[in-house]
């Protein structure tokens, strides 16, 4: 299953880019979707990130691509221990350079063991990262 948001924001690609840091991933969670962040190692290829999530599941994902050039700062974490229902997880990170404006993309492709599945979870996902459009405008206005 494939979710794609897409958000413009004021600032450029690099001070965006600059700001994907520990404070940001957690700005992000969902109030209602608690986590506890174990380790984050930042955005850059075999850096980590791991979080334990409601009754004690684990998520641990590495980040497995990045590239920086004049149109877009990007970065891939893929799910290397994903929770019940999940078999697997790759989230694509685009940091787009467009005229006086960044757009910022969050493009998820996840799958779990069964299609209805797939489809019962995905509202919860277009929700939890629906809610990062209005953080990622208040976060990165000039």
């Amino acid at each position: 299953m494939l979710i794609k948001f897409s958000t413009k924001v004021d600032q450029s690609c690099e001070k965006v880019f600059a700001q994907f840091d520990e404070k940001l991933f957690l700005e992000l969670s969902p109030p209602l979707l608690p986590v506890k962040l174990i380790r984050f190692d930042g955005c850059q290829k075999n850096d980590e990130v791991h979080i334990e999530m409601l009754f004690g599941q684990k998520w641990v994902s590495k980040i497995i691509a990045n590239e920086h050039n004049a149109e877009q700062i990007y970065f891939v974490d893929e799910g290397i221990h994903l929770p019940f229902p999940l078999k697997s997880w790759k989230h694509f990170h685009r940091i787009l350079s467009n005229k006086s404006q960044t757009i910022v993309i969050d493009e998820i492709y996840y799958q779990t063991n069964n299609l209805l599945i797939d489809c019962l979870v995905y509202p919860l996902f277009w929700v939890i990262f629906g809610y990062r459009k209005n953080i990622y405008k208040k976060k990165f206005a000039v």
